[in-house]
C-alpha cells in the first residue's frame, strides 16, 4: 500500500520507517527543508536505537522516501497519517492542535479518490470530528474517512513497540477504512497482535487514559517511596511485593524524581482540561500532575541534605544524566530541567554529562558540560544520578571517589545497592530506601 506520513518527528519517522519495513511504500513529508535534506543524506534528527539502520535499509530498498512537497505523495496514498506535534498550549494546558488542523487543510486539497486520513498524533476527544469538518469545508467532494490510530511507542524501544505491540487501536465506523487499516497492519496478524476497532472518540480517549494511568502509577510509587524513607522501609521491596500481584503488575513502579518526556506531562494536562470542559473532572489525574510537578522541584533538597543540610554555596555538584530517560535525546519536561536550576539557586556550581543530552546545552544555563562521568566527578562535592543510562551502572567507584572532593553519591534512580556503595566509603542517598 502507499502511505503518506505528515511529520518526521519522533512518531512520524519511526512509524513511517516501520510501515516501510512491513513492505509498504512510504513517503515522509515535512516542511522543515533542513530536516528533509538531512534525512535524504542518511542523517537521523532524533536518537532512537536502531532507527538509523532501519531507515537506511528501507531507503535502499526503494520503499521509504522524504520530501517537503506533499502533493504527489498524498494524491497516490491509500492512507495519509497526521503525525505532527501537539504540545501543551501556553496559558491553559490544552493540546495545541494548530499543526494538526493545518495538516488537515493541506491534505483536503490534495487527496484523489477514496483516502483514509489517520490521526497518529495524540489528540483530545473530538479532534477527528474537527478534522472531518475541515476537510468537508475545503473539499466538499473529497471521499475520505477520518480514523484515529494512536501511537503507544516508548522512546528508546519504539521500533520494538511498533513491530511487536501489546495492541493496535483503530477508531472508525467506516468499513472501507477498516479494510485499509487491516491491510496496513496485516504483518502483525501473523504475531496475533490484538487489533481493537472502536469508535473514533473512544480511540482518542484510550491514548490519554493509558498515559494518565501510567503517570498516576509512577506518582503513586514515588509517594510510597517518601513514606518508606519516613518509616524505614524499602520501596524496591514494596514495589516487588505489590507488582507480583497480577492485578497491579510490576511495570512503572520504579521510584525516582518524577516523570517527564514528550507524553505524560502534556497528555495528563490535556486530559485534565478536556475533563473540566466536559464538566467531568478527573481529580486523581489533577492530583497526579500537581504531585509530580512538586516532586521534581523537591529533588534538589536531597542533594542539599546530603552535602551539608543548609545550602550549596561554593559547592560543585556533578550531574550524571539529563534526558528524561535513557536511550533517548529527549529533554522535554526532563526532571533535570527543574533539579539543576534548583541546585544553582542554592548556590552550587554544576558540571554534567549525558551520552545524548545535546539539547541540554541550549536549555540549561551556566552548566559546565563534560565528556564523561569521570570528568564530572573531578572536584565534585557530590555526584547526582538523574538518568539511569547503562554506562552509569558500572562506574569505577574507586576512581570516582579519588576524583571527588567528598565521596557523596545521590542516586535518584536506585541503580546501586546501598550496602555496596557504603562499603566503598561513600555517603549514599537514594529514593525510598533507608
Amino acid at each position: 500500500m502507499h502511505v503518506a506520513m505528515i511529520g518526521t518527528g519522533y512518531v512520524g519517522l519511526v512509524s513511517g520507517a516501520c510501515f516501510a519495513d512491513f513492505g509498504h511504500t512510504v513517503t515522509c513529508i515535512d516542511k522543515d527543508a533542513g530536516k528533509i535534506e538531512r534525512l535524504k543524506a542518511g542523517g537521523i534528527p532524533i536518537y532512537e536505537p536502531g532507527l538509523d539502520a532501519l531507515v537506511a535499509r528501507n531507503v535502499e530498498a526503494g520503499r521509504l522516501f522524504f520530501t517537503t512537497e506533499a502533493a504527489e505523495a498524498v494524491k497516490n496514498a491509500d492512507a495519509v497519517f497526521i503525525a505532527v506535534g501537539t504540545p501543551s498550549r501556553r496559558g491553559d494546558g490544552h493540546a495545541d492542535l494548530s499543526y494538526v488542523y493545518a495538516a488537515a487543510e493541506e491534505i483536503a486539497g490534495l487527496v484523489d479518490g477514496f483516502t483514509v486520513v489517520v490521526t497518529k498524533s495524540t489528540v483530545p476527544v473530538g479532534t477527528g470530528d474537527e478534522i472531518e469538518k475541515i476537510i468537508a469545508r475545503v473539499r466538499p467532494d473529497a471521499d475520505v474517512a477520518v480514523v484515529s490510530n494512536p501511537e503507544f511507542l516508548r522512546e528508546g524501544a519504539a521500533i520494538e513497540d511498533f513491530k511487536r505491540p501489546d495492541r493496535v487501536v483503530v477508531g472508525t465506523d467506516d468499513e472501507r477504512a477498516r479494510a485499509v487499516m487491516r491491510e496496513l497492519y496485516r504483518p502483525l496478524y501473523l504475531n496475533e497482535t490484538p487489533i481493537q476497532f472502536t469508535g473514533r472518540r473512544t480511540s482518542e480517549l484510550i491514548k490519554y487514559a493509558g498515559n494518565a494511568f501510567l503517570a498516576m502509577k509512577i506518582t503513586f510509587i514515588n509517594e510510597i517511596a517518601d513514606l518508606c524513607e519516613a518509616v524505614g522501609a524499602d520501596v524496591q521491596q514494596v514495589a516487588r511485593g505489590i507488582g507480583l500481584d497480577g492485578r497491579i503488575g510490576s511495570k512503572f513502579l520504579n521510584a525516582g524524581p518524577g516523570y517527564g518526556g514528550s507524553c505524560f506531562p502534556k497528555d495528563t494536562l490535556a486530559l485534565v482540561r478536556t475533563a473540566r470542559d466536559a464538566n467531568s473532572p478527573v481529580q486523581l489525574i489533577e492530583t497526579t500532575v500537581k504531585v509530580n510537578d512538586e516532586r521534581k522541584k523537591a529533588m534538589a533538597q536531597k542533594v542539599i541534605k546530603a552535602v551539608d543540610g543548609q545550602d550549596l554555596t561554593g559547592k560543585t555538584i556533578g550531574v550524571l544524566g539529563l534526558t528524561f530517560k535513557p536511550n533517548t535525546d529527549d529533554m522535554r519536561d526532563a526532571p533535570s530541567l527543574d533539579i539543576v536550576p534548583a541546585l544553582q539557586a542554592a548556590g552550587a556550581s554544576v558540571q554534567a554529562f549525558d551520552p545524548e543530552g545535546h539539547e541540554a546545552k541550549h536549555m540549561l544555563k551556566h552548566v559546565q558540560f563534560k565528556d564523561d562521568p569521570y570528568d564530572v566527578a573531578e572536584g565534585a562535592d557530590a555526584l547526582l544520578i538523574i538518568t539511569e543510562w547503562d554506562e552509569f551502572r558500572a562506574l569505577d567507584l574507586d576512581r570516582i571517589k579519588l576524583l571527588m572532593n567528598k565521596p557523596v553519591l545521590v542516586d535518584l534512580r536506585n541503580i546501586y545497592k546501598p550496602d555496596d556503595i557504603r562499603a566503598r566509603g561513600f555517603d549514599y542517598t537514594s529514593v525510598g530506601r533507608a
